[in-house]
């Protein structure tokens, strides 16, 4: 059963710190080293749990002026999850798709003016990509193919503002339909993750 937007309400509530800026990756059949390698990253010094993570990720920033982007990873099933606290080069196209080459990509991202993108690509094509806010404006070789599902998840397509807002959470539940892959507390929390710097600009 596909999960939806209120399935996710918790990551806003349990994880405020990394909630309000984020990008979360799922990419299919690639390595977390593959992908550093893909993304020209360096190896960094492992860390626990997500807290670390976003400490070392804006001590990171303040430290290069905000050149390199701080990315934790960790191996779910056949996908690799890379976590960018206050980052987006996973929706960034000219980085995720060349990237996204023989895998599948699915990355969402929002910023701390909440302002948002949910990017899927298979094999450097580009299938769909929209702002979980407006998801009424989408684009991609298959615009609409998830519609059914994104209606179902809780995706507001209507002209009517809905009294909640779900788009962030229903992100999540949206990446995994696509990916299986389910984000839990106890992944965030307790999952040693590898991690590595990656030049943004």
């Amino acid at each position: 059963m596909t999960k939806t937007g209120a399935d996710y309400a918790w990551f806003e509530d349990d994880f405020p710190d990394i909630a309000e800026a984020y990008c979360f990756t799922l990419v299919r059949d690639l390595s977390p080293a593959e992908l550093v390698s893909r993304l020209a990253g360096r190896p960094e010094a492992p860390l626990q749990g997500i807290a670390a993570v976003v400490d070392a990720a804006f001590a990171q920033y303040d430290l290069e002026d905000g050149d390199r982007q701080m990315v934790a990873m960790t191996t779910v099933g056949a996908w690799t999850l890379m976590i960018e606290p206050n980052g987006y080069i996973g929706v960034t196209e000219d980085r995720a798709l060349p990237a996204s080459a023989g895998a599948s990509w699915v990355s969402h991202f929002v910023n701390i003016n909440a302002v948002g993108t949910f990017l899927w690509a298979e094999d450097q094509v580009l299938r769909l990509c929209f702002d979980p806010m407006f998801p009424e404006d989408r684009w991609g070789t298959a615009p609409d193919e998830l519609l059914d599902v994104m209606v179902r998840i809780g995706f507001h397509l209507e002209d009517e503002t809905p009294e909640t807002d779900l788009s962030s959470p229903a992100a999540f539940a949206l990446a995994e339909h696509l990916t299986g892959v389910a984000i839990s507390p106890a992944l965030l929390q307790d999952t040693t993750f590898t991690c590595a710097t990656v030049q943004v600009r």
